[in-house]
């Protein structure tokens, strides 16, 4: 088994765990740890999804010829792509914690069955 498909799968693992977390609590904090668990695992699949054993910075000079370009480059879009998504992860974690907040000084409670009358 190669590192890769170790790291991809506790990726896709974090991702469950935090969709399981996200569907089955009814507190608020407890659903933005499941949303915050998903989007790890995410990134850890992207940066999986992007790694080639031994590989080498897509450069090409002495060190890696056009032929070995291909085999031994390392694809440098998903390591981009995360660092974008944790950028906007977080963005959107303080978002969800300051809404958080806000309903917390409203009702004095995180449950989600507190809320009922914000449904249509």
């Amino acid at each position: 088994m190669t590192i890769s498909t170790v790291v991809l799968a506790t990726g896709l693992a974090l991702m469950l765990i935090g969709i399981c977390g996200m569907l089955t609590q009814r507190d608020i904090l407890r659903i933005l740890i499941g949303f915050s668990l998903m989007g790890t695992g995410s990134h850890i699949v992207i940066i999986a999804i992007g790694y080639v054993a031994h590989g080498t910075a897509p450069i090409i000079d002495a060190g890696l010829s056009l032929a070995d370009a291909p085999a031994r480059s390392v694809d440098p879009i998903p390591s981009a792509l995360a660092v974008t998504a944790i950028v906007i992860g977080f963005a959107v974690t303080a978002v969800m914690l300051a809404y958080a907040i806000r309903l917390y000084e409203a009702k004095k409670t995180l449950s989600i069955d507190a809320f009922t009358e914000s449904k249509w």
